[in-house]
């Protein structure tokens, strides 16, 4: 299994190229993709969402949150904003998914090497 952001599944949509967008699609293919529950509502924020888009994510399986999640995301989020590194709410929640369940991250946005660095996240 392998997760995606949100900054991949929309270069995805948006038909970008790049190692991400391949990866991602490949994943795909081969029935190995999962969503962070926060990327599936990011990308679905958006109202000019295609609806094609709509039904592919849609049916993708999500990761669940387990106990404790808020308070481990918190402490993760902790973590990087005290070594003055940007941690975006929705990053952070993002990442902890991952680091839960032991998925590596799909991410085209580089603020996610602060998880990897300092709370475990895997990234692909």
């Amino acid at each position: 299994m392998i997760a995606a952001d949100s900054s991949t599944v929309i270069a995805y949509i948006q038909g970008d190229t790049g190692l991400d967008v391949e990866l991602f699609d490949a994943s795909i293919a081969a029935n190995e993709i999962v969503l962070p529950p926060v990327t599936l509502a990011e990308v679905f924020s958006d109202p000019r969402l295609p609806a094609r888009h709509k039904a592919l994510l849609g049916a993708l399986s999500l990761l669940d949150l387990t106990d404790g999640y808020w308070l481990r995301a918190a402490a993760s989020r902790a973590t990087v904003l005290s070594h003055k590194l940007r941690a975006r709410l929705a990053d952070t929640l993002i990442a902890q998914s991952c680091i839960d369940h032991d998925v590596p991250l799909i991410a085209r946005d580089g603020d996610f090497r602060h998880f990897k660095k300092y709370c475990g996240l895997k990234l692909a």
